[in-house]
């Protein structure tokens, strides 16, 4: 017998504590608002283990909500960042409208005041050469452009066309060395030739001596040799000298249209009868 309870000794003391804990429990049922001291001692030791794994949840829980945050943050980013990226693609298209509006709009001002007939043409591309400087425009001879028909835009005299196909044509630039436009000092009214001197610039020859020059007066068309209607600005003159020898003056003039911004200009298809 003794033997037998050193054996199962272990079974049995954890026998008699369980009927220990189930008796006090049983008696207690009936005092249900004061707890026992069986009772405090689980609650002290079990209380710091339930409040740090409460403490741990909550923590974990931060963390994955702060996590889900952030994804949200991060997609409401990307998609604010698709918006402002289409408001800047609308602003900039709508600020091209609008500049494009005020050039239709100065270049039908430049139509109604040249008292010739006129087609708007569009700068689809250049052409530059050690030799020519040319452009090219969209309209062509179905539309009824010919050679030699004189271009001009806001500002002043461009070139002449060079040469015309059904749907395109080139544009000889002012500037081109090939170039030259009968002109008069509006100011003074001395005659002389401008003749394209290349690098965006032109020179005002066969003005003699004795005319009166200044810098900052400006050429105009003269009308002769049928090319260009008389009165079209040209530009500006930028220099002038009076050499000890020779008969002429040299005198530089800078165009008034800036060429390599110009996107639209009118061609005369028909001159007026000076």
């Amino acid at each position: 017998m003794k033997n037998l309870l050193i054996r199962y000794r272990r079974f049995l003391m954890t026998a008699l504590l369980l009927l220990a804990a189930f008796l006090t429990y049983a008696l207690n049922l009936r005092n249900k608002e004061h707890a026992n001291p069986v009772e405090r001692t689980v609650m002290g030791i079990t209380a710091p283990v339930a409040g740090s794994a409460a403490s741990a949840t909550g923590f974990f829980s931060d963390i994955w909500n702060n996590y889900i945050d952030l994804i949200d943050v991060r997609r409401e980013n990307i998609e604010l960042r698709k918006s402002v990226k289409r408001l800047n693609a609308r602003i900039i298209a709508d600020n091209e409208a609008v500049a494009a509006n005020m050039r239709f709009k100065q270049l039908l001002d430049l139509k109604e005041s040249v008292a010739v007939p006129s087609l708007a043409v569009s700068v689809i591309g250049e052409d530059s050469s050690a030799w020519f400087k040319t452009l090219v425009v969209d309209r062509g001879s179905a539309d009824g452009l010919l050679e030699g028909m004189p271009v001009v835009a806001i500002g002043g005299v461009v070139g002449r066309l060079v040469k015309v196909a059904p749907h395109s044509s080139r544009v000889l630039l002012l500037t081109d060395h090939a170039s030259a436009i009968a002109a008069i000092v509006q100011r003074s009214r001395a005659r002389g030739i401008v003749r394209g001197a290349g690098g965006g610039r032109c020179s005002l020859e066969f003005t003699v001596k004795d005319e009166d020059v200044k810098v900052g007066d400006t050429v105009i068309s003269s009308g002769i040799g049928g090319v260009f209607p008389k009165g079209l600005p040209i530009g500006e003159v930028t220099m002038v000298k009076k050499g000890e020898y020779g008969v002429f003056q040299t005198i530089e003039v800078r165009p008034l249209v800036n060429i390599g911004k110009l996107e639209e200009a009118l061609v005369l298809v028909k001159q007026r009868d000076e």
